[in-house]
């Protein structure tokens, strides 16, 4: 058992040594010895290759707004791991976070003597969430976000009033599948018997697969560009307006906090959820809710702009879609500024693909590394990119104090890649702006 804090962290870490395992029957068993706290809990379940955190931030800050008390459930962390279980956006105290390892830990160890094995880290986290939630701080609503696909996620053993599937891409192909229905297939495991399900995914083929399994479910679906519209999108000096029409209202002119045209998508999506909520969960969500939700709402790392002079953009575009996002939002806002791009990823994404699309948009990138188990080398990297202003810098932070102040008023620096590298990158660049202040 853990007396502090750290002690209970390396145990969590610890597991880590047993990758991924699929399945549910862990998770079950946990709960089962817990007195099943997951049944105690409302929540949404919200999955999708992209936006699952904006969407999350989105729903959240607008029910915070009506005056509910909201947890969520999210991966990765971005500074702290407390993130990953937070309540009305605070992360959990490192107290309680003891108390709920302790909670898992004896289960752990008996777990690993039977036929199923020891549970895995997500699983451990994720039981450490139901616990806190169900038994620890009841709360009106958890918003619980998928890992890894969603059938056979360790968070799917809940049964939710809404289920949100954000997009579909090709990302852990390894693992989901190589074509749009077969990752499909895997986000659709999410969906349940009558629970309405809300999706922004664009491709016909995958859009199917959900349209399916839905109605074999007989889950009602509510997808953009049908149950509910965006119209008059235009971007701000700092976010997004657009005006949304659903099957119940319209709502002209709202706006985010959140910059670039994906995340008016993913607050559409909070919007319709929201809207679900009020209508059939007795949520009293209003139109003054919503539209402040929007606006309050925060996700680091998601085309957070640092600073202004220099100007500075860090963007957690971790696969070929977040790639093909960030560029075509460089290229609508700063079209007329030098690009100048620093990027470092993990090795199992589709590394040449990203690459090509960021050397298609940067007039100078830089390929750099971290330290973190499956992170890409710096020249793996290199060696994929075409652009003629290519350069390769190992010790990235050595590279940060060098391309910081680099930066002239026609430029903007742009670093991406891995959320697990600007957790890292972020609270090094703020201090190097201040101590330039």
């Amino acid at each position: 058992m853990f007396s502090t804090y750290e002690e209970a962290l390396e145990w969590i870490h610890s597991r880590l040594r047993l990758g991924m395992k699929p399945g549910l029957q862990r998770m079950e068993w946990m709960m089962e010895k817990l007195g099943h706290p997951e049944r105690r809990i409302k929540s949404v379940h919200i999955g999708g290759t992209n936006g699952k955190g904006s969407t999350v931030t989105f729903l959240r800050s607008i029910l915070q707004v009506a005056g509910y008390s909201v947890g969520t459930f999210t991966s990765p962390y971005f500074e702290k791991f407390n993130e990953r279980i937070s309540l009305n956006g605070i992360p959990i105290k490192d107290e309680d976070l003891v108390r709920v390892a302790n909670d898992i830990y004896p289960l752990a160890i008996e777990l690993e003597q039977t036929e199923l094995g020891g549970p895995t880290e997500f699983e451990i986290i994720t039981a450490m969430a139901f616990q806190y939630f169900g038994h620890v701080q009841p709360v009106d609503l958890v918003l619980f976000e998928v890992g890894l696909g969603g059938r056979y996620d360790s968070t799917n053993i809940i049964y939710p009033v809404l289920s949100i599937i954000t997009s579909i891409g090709l990302d852990h192909t390894a693992i989901l599948g190589n074509t749009y229905e077969e990752i499909a297939f895997e986000k659709a495991g999410i969906i349940k018997p009558g629970i309405s399900v809300i999706t922004g995914v664009k491709q016909e083929e995958a859009l199917a697969v959900i349209q399916d399994k839905a109605s074999s479910l007989k889950a009602p679906v509510y997808h953009l560009e049908n149950e509910f519209k965006i119209s008059d999108h235009k971007p701000l000096a700092q976010g997004e307006s657009f005006s949304l029409e659903t099957v119940f209202q319209s709502f002209p002119g709202l706006e985010t906090g959140m910059s670039g045209k994906h995340q008016a998508e993913n607050a559409s999506l909070a919007v319709m959820a929201a809207e679900l909520l009020n209508r059939y969960y007795s949520f009293l969500i209003e139109e003054n809710h919503i539209r402040a939700g929007l606006k309050m709402a925060f996700w680091p790392g998601r085309f957070e702009i640092l600073s202004e002079n220099p100007l500075v953009v860090i963007d957690g575009a971790h696969n070929e879609e977040g790639i093909a996002a960030l560029t075509a939002e460089l290229n609508s806002r700063f079209g007329d500024k030098s690009k100048n791009i620093v990027f470092a990823a993990l090795a199992d994404k589709k590394l040449d693909k990203m690459i090509s699309k960021l050397d298609s948009a940067a007039d100078r990138i830089t390929f750099t590394e971290f330290e973190f188990p499956r992170a890409a080398s710096a020249e793996e990297l290199y060696e994929l990119s075409t652009n003629s202003r290519k350069h390769l810098h190992k010790d990235w932070k050595v590279l940060m104090e060098t391309v910081l102040f680099d930066s002239g008023k026609d430029s903007v620096l742009i670093i991406t890649g891995s959320l697990y590298f600007l957790s890292e990158v972020k609270p090094f660049l703020v201090k190097l702006l201040e101590e330039r202040k």
